[in-house]
């Protein structure tokens, strides 16, 4: 039986926040931390604690600042130069929910909405991680950012409006390393409930982010997946890459 509570946090810089914990009946295979909209937390956090949870998996979503607006630098470039990072509370609450679990083995990061943006952003700043996964990442596309530094998997919908998949088709060609699928007809918040619920697109990203953390977090052999990525590909065929391995828009 799920067990569910709500545990404080200390992040490195002294604040205390909240975070919603839940274990598996038995003893986890890993831990994922859960990154949400802050308008939806509350709402799917216990849906996909339960749905992570049934694979085995500790589940810890923690309850995130607010990010502080940026200083303003009065004409002065050298105030900007020594502004403070308005996200850094925000990564420093992350690390901690990441170093609360990590002696329940390997640890993913997994992000929606905003907070898919977050995690993709968090996962090259952070240390604890095995690999990310982010669901229509907001901020993504238009801050694709260095090479990503762990294994990272991505989801978007076809028919999404807020992430133009015109972009997303530009962000693969950018970025090869990256895990990127796509879901024809699939809009924003397409594994929700509500109208864009796309019970499809649904059950096929849940079936590769299951594969995924599988892979990195459990240790399972890898598993081919059409356009895994260069980090799949380096563990299933080194040395002869397949057709149906390149970066364009999946066919399903």
């Amino acid at each position: 039986m799920l067990k569910e509570s709500t545990v404080k946090l200390t992040a490195n810089d002294g604040h205390t926040f909240t975070a919603f914990r839940a274990d598996p009946a038995d003893a986890p295979k890993g831990a994922v931390v859960v990154l949400l909209d802050n308008a939806k937390a509350e709402s799917r956090v216990r849906k996909l604690a339960e749905t992570f949870a049934a694979g085995g998996y500790l589940v810890i979503a923690p309850a995130l600042s607010e990010p502080a607006p940026p200083a303003e630098a009065d004409g002065d470039d050298s105030a900007k130069e020594v502004a403070p990072d308005p996200a850094a509370p925000l990564f420093a609450e992350i690390q901690s929910a990441i170093d609360s679990v990590n002696d329940c083995g390997k640890v993913a990061l997994i992000g929606y909405g905003a907070g898919g943006g977050l995690a993709y952003t968090a996962a090259n700043r952070v240390t604890g991680l095995a690999c990310t996964v982010s669901y229509y990442g907001i901020g993504i596309i238009e801050n694709a950012g260095a090479k990503r530094k762990i294994p990272t998997l991505l989801h978007f919908g076809e028919a999404d409006p807020v992430v133009p998949f015109i972009e997303v088709d530009q962000f693969r060609a950018y970025h090869p390393e990256v895990s990127a699928f796509s879901y024809p007809g699939a809009k924003h918040d397409f594994d929700d409930d509500g109208e864009s619920h796309d019970e499809t697109a649904t059950k096929l990203a849940h079936d590769r982010t299951a594969a995924w953390i599988s892979q990195y977090v459990v240790g399972q052999p890898p598993v081919t997946l059409k356009n895994a990525g260069a980090y799949a590909l380096a563990k299933t065929d080194k040395k002869k890459k397949k057709k149906d391995d390149d970066m364009g828009p999946p066919a399903d």
